[in-house]
């Protein structure tokens, strides 16, 4: 019996500990609003003592590629906005949605360094998912992009309209790219 509860005070201990550090100093990010609070009672009654999980809200990151200082999702990828969507409207679905993935999430994103916490939202999708918004314009990902850093989305015609890559200010970046290898 003894033992159950020292595995249930470690467990709790490690659960405290995990939240503890999930609050750390992220860049300005506040908590999560899915984060779970769990107490001592909560705990397995085994010996398995489960490792602290951080918060799984996606980040949106600055990142300096080929087109210089552009968002990019958690992974690195690079995101993009769309020309035929109107503010906090996405105009993208159905094969669309298949060629560039909406950037959507179960959590409040989390603003990482560079990126303007003000500006990121999230939009409700006509699938009921939630899309991800910055400056207003829903997020997207590119099916071709195959690694972190390519932005081969960059200025195509698609869709009726044209994709490009999104700069910390939220607008899209129109310049050409830099010479190099293009990578994070």
């Amino acid at each position: 019996m003894k033992r159950i509860r020292t595995a249930t005070a470690l467990a709790a201990a490690l659960l405290v500990a995990g939240a503890a550090a999930g609050c750390s100093d992220d860049g300005g990010a506040g908590s999560a609003g899915g984060t779970e609070t769990r107490n001592a009672a909560d705990a397995p009654d085994t010996d398995v003592v489960p490792a602290a999980t951080s918060s799984s809200a996606p980040a949106v990151d600055v990142k300096d590629g080929t087109y210089g200082k552009s968002l990019v999702d958690e992974k690195g990828r690079t995101l993009y906005l769309f020309e035929k969507d109107s503010k906090d409207k996405s105009k993208c679905d159905d094969d669309c949605a298949k060629a560039w993935p909406p950037f959507t999430v179960k959590a409040t994103p989390t603003a990482g360094k560079g990126v303007k916490k003000d500006l990121l939202k999230t939009i409700k999708r006509d699938d009921g998912s939630e899309q991800v918004t910055y400056n207003g314009h829903p997020l997207y990902r590119f099916a071709d992009d195959q690694k972190p850093g390519d932005a081969n989305g960059q200025d195509v015609d698609a869709f009726g309209a044209k994709w490009f890559v999104v700069d910390p200010d939220g607008d899209k970046i129109t310049t050409k790219p830099k010479t190099g290898d293009g990578g994070y």
